[in-house]
């Protein structure tokens, strides 16, 4: 396996300079779209809920994660609490919304970093990081120093700015949005984020130009790239068409899981539009959408 990227970056000093940078933005944060301007490092709360230190809602190696992240070890996932986008539909509502988890510090997340590589992981996976970005990086020169040498995985929910994801160049090995919408009427009823759409294709952009396409080792395990999903949604494979058209035409091999397994969550339930199952002509839907506009790397056969 290659040198994960971040243990050069720590060698040559720029995570350090990145950890003091993303640490300041937490001042008056700004990680995210909301700009919520909140001093975090004071322990102040914006709409991410989210003050000084991280909170931790689980950790475990994950088997039903797409098929180069679980290879034969698993994937290594540190479930964050709370979120920036707070979708209604959240199938982990309990985590994102209600905040269910613990408080860390950097040298326990450290700690967890290390237990999941000791587990035979093939990588650690950080799902739900983007208001918790500045303390992962604080936490990992303690986990770099202790032998972390797996790739770093940054699972989100793709409402992203560029400046962060740029702050994490050189440190994330393997980008795995989600692409949630096209249209904005979604964004603005599910997330309060109209504006989902430009954020994500700009967040994607940028991570294709720092890792590329998805690279896998001779057992099929990721190392390196991006990698994007998109949640099908009741009634709403307009999305999922003009999402394949611009994933194709950022790259043919930028590889997709057009995942099929919404179930209405949270508040959703009560929803006239999305309180049902996907139906499976629409994920097949989504899927012929997918290869038609010339992807061929999905993750599901």
């Amino acid at each position: 396996m290659n040198e994960p990227s971040y243990i050069r970056s720590h060698r040559e000093g720029r995570l350090k300079e990145k950890i003091g940078l993303a640490l300041e933005r937490l001042r008056d944060c700004d990680l995210c779209p909301r700009e919520c301007r909140v001093d975090r490092l004071a322990d102040e709360r914006g709409i991410c809920r989210t003050g000084r230190k991280a909170r931790v809602a689980s950790i475990h190696a994950h088997f039903g994660e797409e098929r180069p992240l679980v290879g034969t070890g698993g994937s290594g996932t540190i479930f964050f609490s709370y979120c920036n986008l707070f979708c209604t539909f959240c199938q982990n509502y309990e985590i994102s919304h209600l905040g269910d988890g613990a408080e860390t510090g950097p040298e326990d997340l450290a700690r967890m970093m290390l237990g999941l590589q000791q587990r035979g992981c093939h990588n650690i996976n950080f799902v739900t990081p983007t208001h918790v970005a500045a303390q992962i990086l604080e936490s990992l020169p303690a986990a770099i120093e202790a032998g972390l040498s797996i790739p770093l995985v940054y699972n989100c929910g793709g409402y992203e700015k560029p400046e962060t994801i740029r702050l994490l160049e050189g440190i994330v090995d393997i980008y795995m949005p989600d692409f949630k919408f096209w249209y904005p009427d979604g964004g603005e009823a599910y997330c309060r984020a109209a504006d989902y759409r430009r954020r994500a294709v700009a967040a994607v952009r940028e991570m294709h130009r720092q890792v590329g396409d998805l690279r896998v080792d001779m057992e099929g395990v990721a190392e390196r790239g991006l990698l994007v999903r998109h949640l099908v949604m009741p009634g709403r494979v307009a999305d999922a068409e003009e999402i394949a058209a611009f994933l194709a035409d950022l790259s043919p091999d930028t590889y997709i899981n057009m995942m099929e397994q919404y179930r209405p969550c949270g508040t959703a339930v009560k929803d006239a539009k999305i309180g049902r199952r996907v139906a499976p002509s629409e994920w097949s839907a989504a899927c012929r959408a997918a290869l038609n506009a010339g992807l061929h790397r999905l993750d599901k056969e």
